[in-house]
């Protein structure tokens, strides 16, 4: 392809083409697209030099330092700065991305002018983020109804122990023979129960099933570490959209062994919870942090928060069903229910202490796959 194929190309994709002659002059190379002369107050003629960042696009200021380490290295690599909006000398908005490169020995910055493309991008960036948004939204209703299934066949499933409590301390009784053949439907009818009970539980929710089967296999037992790392990394998106910052706390030997009994999928939930519980009741520009600790025979997993704290009122019912704060309305009060019967379950225990400098501290304890006993 010819110079000028390539000039004429270029100027027709809306490309800029510069040269670097010294630091922060640049020359033009080829034929200049049409919208380079709406942001110069000289007119643009080709081969001309111009000042970056001090006269034309004073955006790409610090774009140029890193593109000075690009250009010195002279290899294949390209860098991007990423889109900016600037106006015209008609007050006119548009939208920009450069890229800088080398190109036989020579350095090459292109600035390239957005208008369908960027469009294109902003309505796949938007439709991306109403796309997660739903998704996570369908996920906290899935999650809230199978939580409130655990809990009302929690409910029926002791009720149904005591009724069968009173039927075998019946066979005692002198009962006569109708008596007797009552009772026998009675037990018959519980069994049925118990039955239905299992079969809802097997059908329509199936996670709360692994609160019935969990690993003590060493080799198997999920990475406490990693949990709170993926859940970290899940959730610092929304911390950061709220101007607050979610970390794991900097004094953790990462080549510590941090596996615990349990199950992966119930123990993400139950960081998460904790995680999400800090958020809500956190003010912007506070840090929540994640803290792992070896306890012996046990794990110690702590989310501090800088909130409020819990009113004394609510901290003896905190773990138990539909506890939920006055203020905090819409919210049905399962999740540290969830998780107080999900580590109770597996051997462990969590608590609540208020923070000596102000705001929350929910822990938990778990035991390593070693120190169950079975």
């Amino acid at each position: 392809m010819s110079d000028l194929i390539a000039s004429e190309l270029f100027a027709t994709l809306n490309i800029l083409v510069l040269k670097r002659m010294h630091l922060g002059r640049f020359k033009l190379t080829g034929t200049p697209p049409n919208w380079l002369q709406q942001f110069c107050r000289r007119p643009v003629q080709p081969e001309m030099e111009v000042l970056i960042p001090e006269e034309d696009f004073p955006f790409l200021e610090n774009f140029l330092i890193d593109a000075e380490e690009i250009w010195a290295r002279n290899d294949n690599k390209k860098l991007k700065s990423g889109i900016w909006d600037q106006q015209d000398l008609f007050n006119q908005e548009y939208h920009f991305e450069a890229t800088a490169i080398s190109v036989n020995n020579q350095k090459i910055l292109l600035i390239e002018l957005l208008d369908e493309e960027y469009e294109e991008k902003q309505n796949l960036i938007q439709k991306a983020r109403e796309n997660k948004l739903d998704y996570q939204y369908l996920l906290k209703e899935i999650q809230k109804k199978e939580i409130l299934i655990h809990c009302i066949i929690h409910d029926i499933a002791g009720h149904l122990s005591a009724i069968n409590c009173c039927l075998a301390l019946l066979d005692f009784e002198n009962l006569t023979s109708k008596g007797k053949e009552h009772l026998e439907i009675g037990r018959m009818q519980t069994l049925k129960q118990e039955m239905l009970i299992r079969e809802i539980l097997d059908a329509f929710s199936a996670e709360v099933n692994s609160l019935e089967s969990f690993t003590v296999d060493a080799k198997q037992a999920p990475n406490v570490l990693t949990c709170a790392q993926e859940v970290i990394q899940l959730l610092t998106p929304t911390f950061a959209l709220n101007k607050m910052q979610l970390q794991l706390a900097s004094n953790i030997d990462r080549t510590a062994d941090w596996k615990v009994v349990g199950d992966k999928s119930r123990l993400d939930r139950v960081i998460a919870n904790l995680v999400e519980n800090a958020f809500r009741y956190s003010p912007p520009e506070s840090v929540v942090t994640v803290d792992l600790q070896q306890d012996g025979d046990y794990i110690l997993v702590r989310v501090d928060d800088e909130g409020s704290g819990v009113p004394p009122e609510m901290v003896e019912t905190l773990f138990e069903k539909f506890s939920q704060a006055k203020s905090k309305s819409g919210r049905i009060g399962l999740g540290l229910y969830f998780c107080r019967i999900t580590l109770e379950r597996w051997g462990g225990e969590i608590h609540y202490s208020p923070r000596s400098q102000g705001g929350s501290s929910f822990w938990f304890r778990l035991p390593k796959p070693k120190a169950m006993v079975l």
